[in-house]
């Protein structure tokens, strides 16, 4: 039985001889942000989902994507390895706008932000009244 949660952990459950094991796989995300006049930020993360709600609340306010209020998800790809998704991060970066754009149109023609299909999910609030909470670091100083 194989289930991948929003966190990004997979547990696999085998049995054999009434012995079970639990495998967890960390997963990494290499995603595009784009906001209504369809400028482009790329990204990586290993929460793919509390990444996209800090950029859609704006918890950074000084930050880049908070200025120019990048909004919706229109990409992502996932990596089991964090080397991995940082190189792809450090790749699509380097490309031009074009290359960046055909890659979102050929998975997402609609331009549509992808991280509503997670609250249309039935597994995304479990609980009706509860809500997705963020942890902020404590600033130093």
């Amino acid at each position: 039985m194989r289930r991948v949660s929003q966190t990004g952990y997979r547990s696999h459950v085998s049995q054999a001889r009434e012995c079970y094991t639990v495998e967890l796989v960390k997963r990494y995300w290499c995603y595009i942000m784009s906001n209504k006049s369809r400028r482009l930020y790329v990204g990586f993360t290993d929460n793919i989902v509390s990444r996209t709600v800090e950029h859609k609340e704006k918890l950074f306010p000084n930050s880049f994507t908070a200025q120019y209020v990048f909004d919706m998800l229109v990409y992502y790809e996932q990596h089991t390895s964090v080397i991995r998704a940082k190189m792809r991060e450090k790749e699509i970066k380097g490309w031009r706008r074009e290359k960046k754009l055909k890659l979102i149109l050929a998975q997402n023609p609609d331009w549509a932000d992808l991280s509503l299909e997670w609250q249309e999910s039935l597994g995304w609030n479990l609980v009706p009244e509860a809500q997705y909470r963020l942890k902020r670091k404590a600033r130093r100083g």
